[in-house]
């Protein structure tokens, strides 16, 4: 498995070594209107107050309503009818329409296939630098020529991992998931940087805005090298060190492709084409590893051991591994003649059907539309994967077919992702990291 790994970058590779054009230089358009709160409908209704008639005790309860559209699920709690006098509950496992935590982060409309990070659309931000965007989603502003300097400097400065945390990994058998190493790994930072720990620090120290800070530069840059040594733990070969010169995705494929060559270089419009991809999976409101972050973060651990949980929920199949399971679903199906019969399996409930539908989106995912760009400009350099064609045949012959259609299921993020990793050679395995 080590030996094909290698070998498949390696082709991908010898696909774009020589391709030596310039990024072209992207213009950023205006946003004036994207930010423009006063054209946004009221959550829920807006403000207000709810009357509840409990028909088991012919009482009325009145119920604020806040401005976001939410009841206090405090309020219930008067709501009783006698039986043990615990007042009511709401049960919802899912969270499929509860509300957790007031943000101003990132806004969905679902049923318009709108994704917006601090008011920006996505579809605009992937002409954004990931570090520009990362500062928007952290601090809620795109960053001026001299805050995106600072902080490009701030996070490539703190790159490297402790020789503690490499010798952790070093230590993990070599056919380890890809994701048990960044978990690993994390831990074992939490282990090296007792400044930041408010077991040992204090409960107090996340107050300080400069230990935020570092600790937000610590883990944006180290993430990306606990990757690198991660995937070259399958293929055998050596990490290469972080070169603090470059870009965040540049960096990131020099560490994994350049093997120490100090003058190699990544094409850039793979380089630009990994940096869309992580702009698009930045930030998605309040999904599992955002809450599971959340939960551990609410007990006052410290942040690399929050952040693993949030790993850790990644690295589940129904979360982060939907992507993977689209490949496995297009291999089956093999060819484009056999869709007919995959989509009358569908219905049948004999198959089923990946990367279509959302809990979220009941339109086309929009990250989706920017992936099947990406995906075009990937394959004009590393080839065309032959399993593209299976997947626009499936695309087209679901988006015409009313079964799905009035069912909202429409592709979503992981339908194309999956062809674009494999495509700039990461084995299925790494495609959650």
């Amino acid at each position: 498995m080590a030996h094909h790994n290698a070998l498949s970058r390696l082709s991908v590779l010898s696909h774009h070594l020589g391709v030596g054009e310039e990024a072209p230089c992207l213009a950023r358009q205006d946003t004036a209107a994207a930010v423009d709160e006063s054209v946004r409908p009221a959550p829920g209704g807006g403000k207000g107050t709810l009357t509840v008639l409990d028909n088991r005790t012919g009482k009325k309860y009145t119920l604020e309503v806040s401005e976001g559209g939410t009841i206090n699920a405090q309020a219930l709690k008067q709501i009783t009818a006698g039986g043990d006098g615990v007042g009511l509950r709401t049960y919802d496992p899912g969270y499929t329409n509860t509300s957790a935590v007031i943000s101003h982060i990132s806004f969905i409309d679902g049923d318009k296939g709108i994704l917006r990070y601090r008011g920006y659309p996505i579809e605009e931000l992937t002409e954004a630098s990931y570090l520009e965007s990362a500062f928007l989603v952290l601090y809620g502003n795109l960053p001026t020529r001299p805050e995106l300097a600072a902080f490009n400097d701030s996070v490539m400065l703190h790159n490297g991992v402790p020789r503690a945390v490499e010798d952790v990994i070093h230590a993990m058998p070599h056919d380890a998931h890809p994701m048990a190493i960044i978990l690993t790994g994390l831990c074992a930072l939490s282990g090296c940087h007792p400044e930041q720990n408010p077991a040992l620090a204090g409960q107090n120290v996340y107050k300080s805005r400069e230990v935020q800070d570092q600790q937000i530069a610590r883990l944006i840059g180290k993430i990306s090298t606990l990757a690198a040594l991660a995937y070259h733990k399958s293929t055998g070969r050596t990490a290469a060190r972080p070169n603090q010169r470059m870009g965040f995705a540049e960096n990131f494929l020099y560490m994994l492709d350049s093997n120490g060559s100090p003058s190699y270089r990544p094409n850039p419009r793979l380089v630009r084409a990994l940096e869309i991809m992580f702009i698009l999976h930045q930030e998605h409101e309040m999904n599992c590893s955002t809450a599971a972050a959340r939960h551990l973060a609410s007990s006052g651990v410290d942040v690399y051991t929050a952040v693993a949980g949030a790993v850790g929920a990644l690295y589940g199949p129904l979360h982060g591994g939907a992507n993977e399971a689209v490949l496995r679903m297009l291999e089956r199906i093999g060819s484009v003649d056999n869709i007919p019969s995959f989509i009358a399996g569908v219905k049948s409930k004999r198959e089923k059907l990946f990367g279509f539908g959302h809990r979220v989106y009941k339109n086309f995912d929009p990250r989706a539309k920017i992936i099947r760009g990406v995906a075009d400009d990937v394959f004009k350099i590393a080839g065309k994967d032959p399993m593209i064609e299976v997947a626009i045949a499936l695309q087209d012959a679901a988006l015409s077919d009313d079964y799905f259609v009035s069912r909202k299921l429409y592709p979503n993020v992981d339908f194309y992702s999956g062809l674009v990793y494999r495509a700039m050679g990461f084995p299925p395995a790494f495609f959650t990291v």
